[in-house]
C-alpha cells in the first residue's frame, strides 16, 4: 500500500461489515463479487463494538484472502480486549492469511457519545495498538483520521498530534471518516503535514442514498451535514429515486474535488452493497 502510493499510483478501496444473518451474508458476497472486477487496492472489513464480530471479521478477511484476488484489511479495536486477547486475534488473522490491519481505538463500549472506558489489561489509545501490532507482527498497519477532528479531540491541532502519534508508532497510511466537504479533507492533510504526520491519508466516501439514515450517521459523530448538501437534497425528500440520484451526483462531485486536491485515492463505505459505488466509478470513469 505505502509503496503503491509512493509511486504516485491512486488507491481505490472498498469497506464491508460482517453480516448478522444468512441473507446478509449472501448480500455481502454478492457485493464482493460485483466489486472484485474493479481491482481495488484493498478491501477492509469492520470490527463490531466490543469485539462482537471478531470471529466473523477473521472469517471474512480470511475467505477474501483465499478465494479472491483482493487484498483484505481487517479492522481491530482496543475495545473489550486485553493485550493478550489482541495478540491472539492477530495470530488468528495471520493464520487466515491476512497481512494488513486497520488499528483503531474504537467507539466507547456504551456506544457513540458515552464516556470512553479502557478495558482492564488492555489499551487506551490507537497509537498503543499500532505499537503492539508493530512489536508482535510484520503486518502493515493503517489507522483512522478525521476530516473535522475526532469528537474527543480538544481541538484540531490536538487531533493532528494524535495522528502523528499513530504515525510515530508505525502506521503506514490513514483512511478518513466519511468526508462531507473537500475543504475539510484538505484542512486535515495540511494539519497532518504541519505536525510531521507524513503518511498518505485516503478520504472516505459514503454517498447519501437516504437522507434520514445519513443524518443519523452524522449525528453519531456530532457533525452536521453541509447546508449546501441539505439544500440540494431537500426538494427530493418525498422522492426516494430522485434523492438517490442527487446523492450519487453529490458524491461524484466530491470525489472529483478530492482527487483534484491531491487525494491519493478514495475509500468507499459500501454498506455491503455495490450499486452506488459502481455508479460513482462509472461517473468518474475510473480505471483501476
Amino acid at each position: 500500500m505505502r509503496e503503491l502510493l509512493a509511486r504516485g499510483d491512486k488507491s481505490f478501496s472498498f469497506e464491508f461489515f460482517p453480516p448478522k444473518d444468512e441473507l446478509g451474508e449472501q448480500q455481502l458476497w454478492q457485493a464482493i463479487t460485483d466489486l472484485e472486477p474493479y481491482g481495488p487496492t484493498f478491501v477492509s472489513v469492520t470490527y463490531g463494538a466490543g469485539g462482537t464480530t471478531r470471529d466473523r471479521t477473521v472469517a471474512i478477511t480470511g475467505r477474501i484472502a483465499r478465494e479472491t484476488g483482493m487484498l483484505p484489511v481487517a479492522h481491530l479495536t482496543c475495545v473489550g480486549h486485553t493485550t493478550d486477547e489482541i495478540t491472539a486475534i492477530l495470530d488468528d488473522l495471520a493464520r487466515a492469511g491476512v497481512e494488513h490491519v486497520m488499528a483503531l481505538r474504537g467507539d466507547p463500549p456504551g456506544g457513540p457519545g458515552t464516556p470512553w472506558t479502557p478495558t482492564e489489561g488492555g489499551l487506551t489509545y490507537a497509537n498503543e495498538l499500532v505499537a503492539l501490532i508493530r512489536e508482535r507482527t510484520d503486518m502493515r498497519i493503517g489507522v483512522a483520521a478525521f476530516p473535522e477532528g475526532h469528537v474527543d479531540a480538544k481541538d484540531l491541532d490536538h487531533d493532528a498530534r494524535v495522528l502523528r502519534a499513530k504515525y510515530d508508532a508505525g502506521a503506514e497510511f490513514a483512511v478518513t471518516d466519511m468526508v462531507l466537504r473537500a475543504s475539510d479533507y484538505v484542512g486535515l492533510v495540511d494539519r497532518a503535514h504541519a505536525v510531521g504526520a507524513d503518511l498518505p491519508i485516503i478520504p472516505g466516501i459514503m454517498p447519501i442514498l437516504n437522507l434520514r439514515s445519513m443524518q443519523r450517521m452524522v449525528d453519531f459523530s456530532r457533525r452536521e451535514l453541509p447546508q449546501e448538501t441539505v439544500e440540494r437534497l431537500a426538494p427530493y425528500a418525498d422522492d426516494p429515486a430522485r434523492l438517490r440520484e442527487e446523492g450519487i451526483a453529490i458524491a461524484t462531485e466530491l470525489c472529483e474535488a478530492l482527487l483534484d486536491a491531491g487525494a491519493p485515492g478514495l475509500h468507499f463505505y459500501t454498506l455491503n452493497r455495490s450499486k452506488a459505488t459502481r455508479e460513482i466509478f462509472a461517473n468518474l470513469q475510473i480505471t483501476v
